[in-house]
């Protein structure tokens, strides 16, 4: 058994040959200068091998699913323990993604809900009860004379697999019609179903008129039969429209019919539960109701010209194109979306959202922060049989979110989604999930987990740190947070600068040994022979005050505030304390709407005094700058447009007769035509978080052959773009426009980034 972790010969990116030894199951800190190589030696290289060894150890079948990864620039590494990476990652692609989901609080909430939840009535808010046959029986002879009548029992209900053999043995038993995801087939020829996909069966066990020559004998014995069938549930088509029966459950009053209750009915990411009109997203976006109007046409054509045949809708490829479209055209300010009006936001259909525990339904707990979640919990009483259920499940629970208050996140909202964390809360929330995991033997890797933390939270993240490493785990940080690094049990410096000048072991030890060490900045700083300069005199207000009165969004208590005109002001206080609802709700919100006429409703507030001496705002937040896989550091800050207008002055370009719009990642000329300009193609996975995967045409370069055949210096525009700031500033000096833009990133030490 390796005491060390023992690496030989690191050279990812900028390091330079690295020889280094660090010592298992300990809390490590890697630090140093932006671009020093920190990230590529936990990152890129410890756990890029880490988990490369786990991919090979797959099966070959395994395999196939997963892109191969590219072993690191090392010569070896012995001592590996299974790694797990957890990122500063400010965004997720998927929208389903909350607080709740990731650390699996909500798989608990679902099977609560499914045990002892009480359903209710969407319609008349009561309890549901059951019904008795005799009351099935009578609703359906109650319906309009003449109406055609198909009785059906539900056998399979959103199911994968093919059923052969269940379909086979109805059709002997005499059945000779089903309905099969919502079409009708015979059961005396063969049905094919695919194996991994989702099916809904039901049987049909009778089809009559309400004509008065069928018997009400007639009509009992087809309802029992189709209710044994379908285990008490039984789905009645008349005349087009369709209504559940059940003798498990049905309102008293209207008589509407409610499902079995089963932990899938409460989620989000389930067909069965989902809220059909915003497909479990909570909001419905400006395409996506484009094209919801595109299918609602072509479905009420397809109805008021079919005179009663049976009809089933698809999208056509000329739809789902239009809709394509939208999306890519979209202006910025309409691709958020709208509260679905049909949930409100609860996710899921009317029916799950009326199964109730102690009054709540699952979306209204989910609303809950975790702090408040623990008291909610607290709070509520059973009887004797439903403790038996509730209890060990909310153990569970009250664990998670325990581990969510450790590592300062105890005011984040269960339903909060992940792609509305900051960086830093992001990857707290995955911290907690892995903490409550309690695995023993593991590599973690993250990526300065205190950034954005007040001190006293910090030391909460300090100790779940050790936490994990008194488990039996070895831990590292990438870091600069002084008390982190105090805190380390092993500390490794790297530089002495960035970029090319970094990638050296300049220290690496104990705390002692980092201090003594001379060559360390860092050293120099915590021995304190380093300090950061304190301003002796501090500048006066002298240009007036913006004032917001009534502060009272959120968690505000009816703040008044002022803000000096000129200077440079600081809003600080505990995670969760009001700073961004006071300053990015309130006062940027105010500002954009009174300056800009923005659309974005301001927080709660009384009035605002003074801002008529500003003429503009700028909010520089922890959001992700790019919105989509177009963007990057050169569309952000204008460089983009210079670049392509000078590879459009090339003399092949002149003889093609190239325009800068050729160089454009949204003009199809230019682009590859595989991933329409983003280096990667999206593989649709339904209810399960899409995957992108590199361009095979392209090679991810997002550009088509014809336009990477323009070259300068024998560099083509992907390979502009794949340099380093500093690079790219080397390759521009002739260009004073791209030179000038470059420099503001490189003296902001920004130099290393591509």
């Amino acid at each position: 058994m390796y005491k060390e972790i023992i690496i030989r010969g690191a050279r990812q990116h900028n390091l330079k040959n690295l020889d280094l030894e660090l010592p298992r199951n300990q809390l490590i800190v890697i630090t140093g200068l932006s671009g020093s190589g920190k990230s590529s030696l936990a990152f890129d290289t410890i756990f890029g091998e880490g988990q490369r060894r786990y991919v090979e150890s797959l099966s070959a079948y395994a395999r196939q699913f997963l892109q191969q990864m590219e072993k690191p620039d090392v010569d070896s590494i012995e001592g590996l323990s299974p790694a797990i990476s957890i990122e500063q990652k400010t965004i997720t692609r998927n929208p389903r993604s909350t607080v709740s989901t990731v650390t699996e609080i909500q798989d608990y909430l679902r099977v609560l809900y499914a045990r002892i939840g009480i359903p209710h009535c969407p319609n008349c808010d009561i309890p549901i009860q059951s019904q008795t046959v005799d009351q099935i029986v009578q609703q359906i002879l109650a319906e309009k004379s003449g109406a055609h009548i198909q009785l059906m029992s539900p056998i399979i209900r959103e199911r994968k697999g093919e059923y052969r053999k269940e379909l086979d043995e109805y059709q002997k038993r005499g059945f000779i019609r089903a309905r099969i995801d919502g079409m009708f087939v015979s059961l005396d020829q063969p049905v094919k179903l695919e194996r991994h996909k989702f099916h809904t069966i039901e049987i049909v066990v009778d089809r009559f008129p309400l004509d008065g020559s069928i018997s009400p004998d007639r009509v009992r014995n087809s309802t029992e039969l189709a209710l044994k069938l379908g285990k008490g549930d039984l789905v009645m088509i008349s005349d087009g429209k369709e209504r559940l029966f059940s003798i498990n459950r049905a309102c008293p009053k209207c008589g509407l019919n409610f499902p079995e209750l089963e932990p899938r009915f409460f989620s989000f990411n389930s067909p069965v539960g989902a809220c059909p009109e915003c497909d479990g997203i909570g909001e419905i976006s400006a395409a996506t109701r484009y094209y919801r109007q595109v299918e609602r046409a072509a479905q009420e054509t397809l109805l008021t010209s079919s005179r009663g045949a049976e009809l089933y809708y698809s999208p056509t490829k000329d739809a789902l194109a239009q809709w394509q479209v939208a999306e890519d055209n979209l202006p910025e300010e309409e691709e958020e979306g709208q509260i679905c009006p049909v949930c409100h936001g609860g996710r899921l259909r009317r029916e799950a959202l009326a199964v109730k525990i102690q009054g709540l339904n699952i979306a209204e707990v989910m609303g809950y922060s975790v702090s408040g979640a623990g008291k909610l919990f607290a709070s509520w009483h059973f009887g004797e049989q439903e403790s038996l259920v509730a209890q060990p499940i909310l153990k569970e629970i009250n664990e998670k979110l325990s581990f969510l208050a450790r590592v300062g996140l105890d005011y984040v909202t269960m339903d909060r989604k992940i792609s509305t964390l900051s960086s830093g809360e992001a990857q707290r929330v995955r911290l907690a999930t892995q903490i409550g995991a309690k695995l023993r033997g593991i590599l973690y890797v993250l990526d300065e987990p205190t950034i954005g933390l007040h001190p006293r939270d910090n030391r909460k993240l300090i100790e779940a740190l050790q936490t994990m490493r008194d488990l039996g785990n070895t831990v590292v940080v990438v870091e600069h947070d002084e008390e982190t690094i105090r805190s380390a049990d092993y500390i490794v410096d790297l530089g002495p600068g960035a970029g090319k000048t970094g990638g050296h072991i300049v220290a690496a030890g104990g705390l002692p040994e980092i201090m003594e060490n001379p060559a360390s900045l860092t050293g120099a700083y915590l021995s304190e022979r380093k300090k950061i300069p304190v301003p002796e005199k501090r500048r006066k207000p002298e240009k007036g005050w913006i004032e917001i009165k009534g502060a009272a969004e959120h968690n505000l208590k009816n703040l008044d505030v002022k803000f000096p005109l000129g200077l440079f002001s600081v809003v600080t206080g505990v995670s969760g304390s009001g700073k961004s609802t006071l300053i990015f709700d309130i006062l940027f919100k105010i500002a954009s709407k009174q300056l800009y006429k923005s659309k974005q409703t301001p927080g709660k507030f009384s009035r605002i005094i003074g801002l008529e001496a500003i003429d503009k705002v700028i909010n520089i937040d922890q959001a992700p700058i790019g919105r989509t896989p177009r963007s990057n550091p050169a569309t952000y800050v204008g460089l983009f447009s210079p670049i392509r207008e000078f590879f459009a002055q090339l003399p092949e370009s002149r003889i093609r007769g190239y325009s800068p719009g050729r160089f454009s990642f949204n003009v199809t000329s230019g682009r590859c035509a595989e991933c329409r300009g983003y280096g990667e193609t999206r593989i649709f996975m339904h209810f399960m978080p899409d995957v992108y995967v590199r361009c095979d045409i392209c090679g991810g370069k997002r550009y088509n052959q014809q336009t990477l055949e323009v070259t300068y210096e024998e560099k083509s525009i992907a390979d502009v773009l794949d340099m380093t700031i500093s690079d790219a500033l080397e390759f521009f000096q002739f260009h004073p426009q791209i030179k000038q833009k470059l420099e503001v990133l490189d003296q902001v030490g920004l130099g290393y980034i591509r």
